[in-house]
């Protein structure tokens, strides 16, 4: 590599809004971010995935693909079109 053209790689502190902080290397310093991996939906298990007009059963019918259901989200669907009703 060559000498004096190369960033400086040093130590950085990563802080979230969320209170989160730890510890990386950077060229760029500390680094402030609005959400991260302690605070984000997909990582912490609360993203919620939505079957919005049936979507999965159309793929899985397009694909012939086996939907197994449990009798939980089969009374849950039913509900839901009963008080849409």
């Amino acid at each position: 590599m060559k000498k004096g053209i190369h960033p400086e790689y040093k130590k950085a502190i990563v802080s979230c809004a969320c209170g989160n902080t730890f510890e990386t290397r950077s060229t760029v310093g500390d680094i402030k971010v609005e959400i991260c991996s302690n605070c984000h939906p997909f990582f912490t298990g609360k993203q919620k995935l939505v079957d919005t007009a049936g979507r999965v059963e159309k793929y899985m019918k397009k694909y012939k693909l086996d939907s197994k259901r449990t009798e939980r989200e089969k009374a849950q669907s039913e509900d839901k079109k009963e008080k849409s009703s």
